[in-house]
Parts: structure tokens; C-alpha cells; sequence
């Protein structure tokens, strides 16, 4: 099983191998799998509206998602689990792929979109509704690559796979970039690179990660606390020799940075990288929450960004859950008593999350009518039209 640093484990041992253990947890979503495997009971008595220029059929085409094909039917995404007519007789009824053909029909005075297997809106309703099926078994070769993801795996990669938050005393004792081997401040592939401190072991290959600046919040009672630290793999390298406690690293791949003095040095876990995220309506939820930092930017955020948000799965947070973003009003000044006026908030878009941790989350930018700036609120997304 991969693994991927998290900051819900204890760091409090004795020992780099102890804490290296403490560093790792499963990732539960497999390759190509999805978190919810059928579509959440309808919130809503009235059937989700359809936007007028809604198609009839649309043909699924490489580079679509499925927020976006969703946005093309209905007015609210969302609401998508409530007209996709999965077909019960195969294995994955939520995979859609380029080349499929989306049939709008209406099942008992609703509208259901389904893919067509041949036989049109009646063999989409009649195996929807698990009715008996004329049509001869069909075996359909397709790469798990190629299923259509609900949003574009390239814009987060690097968070899944790169990044994680761990609890602030995680890193100490683990072992640090000292210097390189020609004395230079920057190291890239191909150099060497030395690291002090126990545990590594010549032969292995270590992750070199760097550490970001904590995340700050503050609890219950107005007083502020480290809720972790970012760590960004850099580099990764195989340890080739050691001395006492300093061991040569020769780097054999960097990622988007160089290697520089004071990087840790972890093993490496590969996380397994999802095809696919289910997006769902965030229940159970501690209320409020904001937008803390636009990944990988200093400025605002827009339709496919990342961004951190400080509601982690110890408030209940969990890979797909929706929220929209509502950005806080503008203070102006009252033309007749002076006064100066908060205006209210206007949702202006929405986030989906792809990855927890115990306080803070990596959120996807599904769609948005503004510039999402820090600071920006969290509230449930909307369930009706």
C-alpha cells in the first residue's frame, strides 16, 4: 500500500524510523475508484432545473470533465446525482468516457441523463430501473486513463502528489540538507548533495522536502496555534555512502525547484493518485471557515486553482465535499448618517476538496464570478436552482 505524509499521527517518539512511521497513513481512494459509489437521495422535491440550452444528446469528448458536462444540463452541478441514470448492471455506472453518447430523457416526469448502450432513452430507462434487458452482454476495453475525471487531474498533481501538512514538532530530529558537493547554495538532478543526521541508510531512496510556513489559526477561546506545517518534495536521490552522521545524497530527480541548504531529507511516499472524486454536499460540517492561501500564488484565485481553507477533516471535512465562496462585502460609507456600513457577502463561486488534513484542506476552484481572494468565507453550496 502507498502512503502519503499526513499530520494526524503522533510525532512523539524515539527514533527516524519511529517517526518515519508516524509520518505515513493509507490513502483509502484507489486508483480510478470513487468515493461514493451511488448518487446521494435527492434534497430537493422539485426536480433539478435544466438549463434551456441544455442538449438533447452530447457526445463525450476528450478533455470534457464532468463539472463541466454537468453545467452544460442543469443550472445547479451539484444536483447531478440526481438525474444520472447509472446503469445497476455493470461494475463502475459512474464512468464516463470520449466517444459516449449522454441521452436526455424523462423517467416517471423527471429528467434522467444516461449513456445510450444502442437502444435510446428506453434501454437507459429500463436499466435504470433494473428492468430486464434484451440486449447481448457487451465487453468494453478502455484504460482507466482514459475515464472522464469531474475536474482536470493536471491542476492538482502537484498537491496530491507533492504536498502534504504535517503537525508542527513532526520534523524534529529528522535529518536536513547540509551542503552540496561543489559548494554551491543550489543543488538540481545529477548533483550531490550532503545530509546530516540519523537513519538514513545507504542504498535507499529519500524524498528531499521543504518546509513552508505554518499555518496559523485561532481556537475557541481567541488564542492562536500552529496547525501545521507545509512540506513541498523538491527532489528525490538515493543515498550512495555515509560518515558518522552525514550521508551523500545524489539527487536523481528535482521537482519545479532546487535543492537548497536546511531541506529535510524523508523517505518517500508515493501516494496513489485518483482518477476520479466524487463530488458531494458537505454535511455534517463545522460552520464557518475561510479561504487561508491561493496555492502557488501570492494573488487571487480563479477556475482551476488551488487553495487552502481552514476546515480539515477534524471538523468533518472529506475528499469531494462542495462548498461555495462568498466574498465579503465592501465597507462603504453611508451617504446621509456617515456611518461607515459592512455590505453583505455575494457567493461567488465554488470549491471542491481533493485533500484533507486534520485542520486545513487543499480545495479545487470548480468555478468562479470573481477573483476568490484570502479571506474569502465558506458556506454549504446551494441545493436549489
Amino acid at each position: 500500500m502507498k502512503k502519503v505524509l499526513t499530520d494526524t499521527s503522533s510525532f512523539r517518539v524515539l527514533g527516524f524510523k519511529k517517526q518515519v512511521l508516524a509520518l505515513a497513513v493509507c490513502l483509502i481512494v484507489g486508483l480510478g475508484a470513487i468515493s461514493v459509489a451511488e448518487a446521494a437521495p435527492a434534497r430537493n422535491i422539485n426536480p433539478p432545473a435544466l438549463k434551456a440550452s441544455a442538449p438533447n444528446v452530447y457526445v463525450v469528448k476528450k478533455g470534457d470533465t464532468l463539472w463541466d458536462i454537468s453545467k452544460k444540463f442543469l443550472n445547479n452541478p451539484l444536483r447531478w446525482p440526481e438525474i444520472w441514470a447509472s446503469n445497476r448492471h455493470v461494475k463502475n455506472p459512474h464512468w464516463i468516457f470520449p466517444g459516449d453518447r449522454l441521452l436526455m430523457c424523462t423517467y416517471e416526469g423527471r429528467p434522467i441523463i444516461g449513456k445510450d448502450e444502442g437502444d435510446g432513452c428506453e434501454g437507459i430507462i429500463r436499466r435504470y430501473a433494473g428492468k430486464s434487458t434484451n440486449l447481448q452482454p457487451q465487453i468494453r476495453v478502455e484504460s482507466l486513463n482514459n475515464t472522464i475525471p469531474v475536474i482536470p487531474l493536471d491542476y492538482i498533481k502537484h498537491w496530491l502528489e507533492r504536498s502534504s501538512i504535517i503537525a508542527a514538532d513532526a520534523l524534529q530530529g529528522t535529518p536536513y540538507i547540509l551542503g552540496t558537493s561543489d559548494q554551491r547554495v543550489l543543488a538540481a538532478k545529477g548533483q550531490s548533495v550532503y545530509a546530516r543526521g540519523a537513519g538514513l541508510e545507504v542504498g535507499q531512496r529519500y524524498g528531499v522536502y521543504r518546509e513552508g510556513e505554518p499555518y496559523m489559526l485561532t481556537d475557541a477561546n481567541g488564542q492562536k496555534f500552529n496547525a501545521g506545517i507545509e512540506l513541498t518534495q523538491v527532489a528525490a536521490g538515493i543515498a550512495v555512502r555515509g560518515e558518522n552522521d552525514i550521508t551523500t545524497l545524489e539527487l536523481t530527480d528535482t521537482y519545479n525547484a532546487e535543492v537548497r541548504r536546511g531541506d529535510r531529507v524523508l523517505p518517500i511516499y508515493d501516494p496513489m493518485l485518483p482518477t476520479l472524486f466524487y463530488p458531494t454536499h458537505a454535511e455534517n460540517v463545522s460552520t464557518g471557515g475561510q479561504v487561508l492561501r491561493v496555492m502557488g500564488s501570492i494573488g487571487t484565485a480563479a477556475k482551476h486553482s488551488v487553495v487552502a481553507i481552514d476546515r480539515g477533516t477534524l471538523h468533518g471535512v472529506q475528499s469531494g465535499h462542495v462548498f461555495s465562496v462568498a466574498q465579503k462585502g465592501e465597507v462603504v460609507t453611508d451617504p446621509k448618517t456617515k456611518e461607515r456600513v459592512q455590505l453583505p457577502g455575494e457567493r461567488i463561486g465554488n470549491i471542491m476538496v481533493f485533500k484533507s488534513f486534520d485542520h486545513i484542506s487543499y480545495a479545487y476552484v470548480l468555478d468562479s464570478e470573481l477573483p476568490i481572494k484570502v479571506g474569502a468565507s465558506l458556506q454549504a453550496p446551494r441545493m436549489d436552482d
